[in-house]
């Protein structure tokens, strides 16, 4: 700028010195003034990067911080999944379990209910096997007194026991007079009781018989039991209602080894066959 004001000067040819100077001052100061703008506009540029850089270092503190908080939440979060997968499998094997047991307990219930049933029909039934093994005692008490008949219940069933010394001479099968009414006597009290089935069953002691006509205790057991059936159904009876069945010896009440346990042992039994639903447990009686 100096060098354009003195070629300006030299062009005039007559600048004056005073002029001169006053022109070099006011381009001084003009280059002072513009140095000096300068100077702020690169210290407020300087200030403004110090700044930018102090922002920019605050943003990547804040990031390595939000990084880490990142890295905590993910782990959180991985720690959170596998406890909720956990608490789900521990769900699973709950309500598995709730429904198995609540599957047992239905099973359980539903036994229980049954087993109640059963005994509810096996006290029914009980109990009407107690009346009716009252009502045959009180029918029969005159024949029971007299020695002839007994009434017991073995194996569950209800027989009426009668000697065989009452209705057969000994080795025989035809029925003698008083054992003719005795079986009468005892025709008349089955009949009144309708449907039921009756097994008659003759039993011996263990003094072996051996004839053309008994070669064993099988063939007389069996015979007599026969011949005891054919005249129930004569005295009214129905034969669909009634079975025969020998057991020779083989079925004693007591030992044989005595005159008195023999006589015990040879008897004609006649068996009450109950009902499915009264095939309950009583005490047995001989």
């Amino acid at each position: 700028m100096m060098v354009a004001v003195w070629m300006l000067a030299a062009a005039s040819g007559c600048v004056k010195k005073s002029t001169h100077e006053a022109a070099l001052a006011d381009a001084e100061k003009r280059l002072k003034a513009t140095e000096d703008e300068a100077q702020k506009r690169f210290a407020a540029e300087e200030a403004r990067r110090r700044s930018v850089e102090g922002e920019l270092d605050a943003c990547k503190k804040a990031s390595a911080a939000l990084d880490g908080k990142l890295g905590d939440t993910s782990k959180k979060l991985d720690a959170a999944n596998a406890l909720t997968q956990r608490l789900n499998g521990d769900l699973e094997k709950c309500g598995k379990k709730m429904k198995d047991e609540t599957g047992a307990l239905s099973a359980a219930l539903a036994e229980t209910k049954a087993a109640l049933e059963e005994a509810r029909k096996a006290k029914a039934a009980a109990e009407a096997r107690a009346q009716l093994f009252k009502q045959l005692t009180l029918k029969f008490q005159k024949m029971i007194d007299a020695g002839s008949l007994k009434i017991v219940l073995r194996n569950g069933r209800m027989v009426l026991q009668l000697a065989t010394d009452v209705l057969f001479d000994s080795g025989k099968t035809d029925l003698k007079t008083a054992g003719q009414q005795a079986l009468r006597d005892v025709a008349a009290v089955l009949r009144t009781l309708g449907g039921r089935q009756l097994q008659v069953a003759g039993h011996t002691d263990n003094v072996a018989i051996q004839t053309s006509r008994f070669p064993s205790n099988w063939e007389l057991s069996t015979a007599r039991a026969v011949t005891v059936v054919r005249f129930l159904i004569a005295e009214g009876l129905e034969g669909k209602v009634l079975s025969a069945a020998g057991y020779g010896e083989f079925d004693p009440l007591v030992a044989n080894d005595t005159p008195d346990g023999r006589t015990k042992n040879r008897r004609i039994e006649i068996t009450l066959q109950p009902d499915i639903s009264e095939l309950v447990a009583l005490p047995d009686t001989k």
